[in-house]
């Protein structure tokens, strides 16, 4: 079998472009390399903007954001987690559609992604310990999932791939505050597994079909239409039994937290900012919060009559990073920083929970 042929023995014909490299090299005139990466014709660098996930909690707060700055959205959400209501105040506007749909289904997506100019993918199971009670769960939802999106993109030529990844790729890291170059990573969760591999699809599509990728790995967000997390937990949790609070736990957990706002102005500041072929930024707060206090604050805006009890251990539950504090100086040199520490942002979300209790 000759160079240039495939494995079953038909011959492969290969781009022209880099003739001169073979016949410098010596190389049978046969040979032909391609151009590298690839050039992907006919995008749609003004077109609409494709965001999957885009009913959930930080979805949402993008599509408004997009919306406000006039870009025509098309929002793709099987809404399992996601919520329609979330998207009432910007439905009506021209440009704007919802789809219920699965991502993980090509052919009922395809449509949405012809003539888009940027994908922002955020579906994906919210819950982490969800995860671990179901191990497919994060397969499919997550990084199949992903595929799918990907395999759209690059059917329509779509430039742009704007992925939510998260600080538990990172594992149990043993350098803090852990910058992007940390490694290795050895996730902790089945969760954690799915967006490694995610990001690693998201390069490979970037460097296979000249796409560019956007890859930001989340502190824990926070803010409004938050479905889970532990500010949920420990309010759902007093609304029981407003006497105690059970924390999961020693109370020495420690973590980073950004507030959803904040979240999605970084996420658009690096998507128009950064410019390599795959980007990937630490996105979260310059400090972190623990449990304990976390805990102490949610119990005042109770009151204060709570009494806390630790279940003790130094993790939550099982793949629970104990442990969490990301670098932001990469994002603070490309220009971008929190305009809250972690925990203004806990205490605000804290009162807007405790206002909605009210109400």
């Amino acid at each position: 079998m000759r160079l240039g042929a495939n494995l079953r023995g038909t011959y492969v014909s290969m781009r022209t472009a880099g003739a001169s490299v073979a016949e410098e090299s010596g190389l049978p005139s046969y040979i032909r390399f391609p151009e590298w990466p690839r050039p992907m014709p006919g995008r749609a660098d003004g077109g609409p903007v494709v965001v999957t996930g885009g009913a959930g909690a930080i979805g949402s707060t993008l599509v408004r954001s997009l919306v406000h700055d006039g870009t025509p959205v098309r929002v793709l959400d099987n809404l399992s987690s996601g919520r329609k209501e979330s998207l009432t105040a910007v439905l009506g506007t021209s440009g704007v559609t919802l789809r219920v749909a699965d991502v993980r289904n090509l052919d009922e997506i395809l449509p949405d992604f012809e003539g888009a100019s940027a994908v922002w993918h955020l579906a994906a199971n919210p819950d982490i310990r969800l995860g671990t009670e179901n191990p497919s769960i994060d397969l499919e939802r997550g990084t199949v999932a992903t595929f799918r999106v990907l395999e759209a993109a690059r059917r329509f030529d779509v430039g742009r791939v704007l992925f939510t990844s998260s600080s538990v790729i990172y594992g149990l890291p043993t350098t803090f505050p852990t910058p992007e170059e940390y490694g290795p990573l050895l996730p902790q969760s089945q969760y954690g597994a799915s967006k490694l591999a995610s990001e690693a699809l998201l390069s490979a599509f970037a460097h296979s079909y000249g796409m560019q990728a956007y890859i930001f790995r989340l502190a824990n967000v926070i803010g409004p239409g938050m479905t889970h997390g532990i500010l949920v937990d420990l309010f759902d949790k007093l609304r029981k039994d407003p006497t105690r609070l059970p924390v999961l736990g020693d109370g020495r957990q420690a973590k980073s937290y950004l507030r959803v706002e904040d979240c999605v102005a970084a996420m658009r500041f690096v998507g128009k900012t950064a410019s390599e072929t795959v980007n990937v930024y630490n996105l979260g707060s310059p400090d972190q919060v623990s449990v304990r206090e976390i805990a102490e604050i949610v119990v005042a805006a109770h009151g204060g009559r709570a009494r806390i009890e630790y279940s003790g251990g130094t993790q939550g539950w099982t793949g629970d990073i104990p442990k969490q504090w990301l670098s932001v100086e990469k994002l603070r040199r490309l220009g971008w920083s929190s305009a809250r520490t972690s925990r203004e942002a806990v205490e605000m979300t804290v009162r807007e929970l405790a206002g909605a209790r009210v109400a």
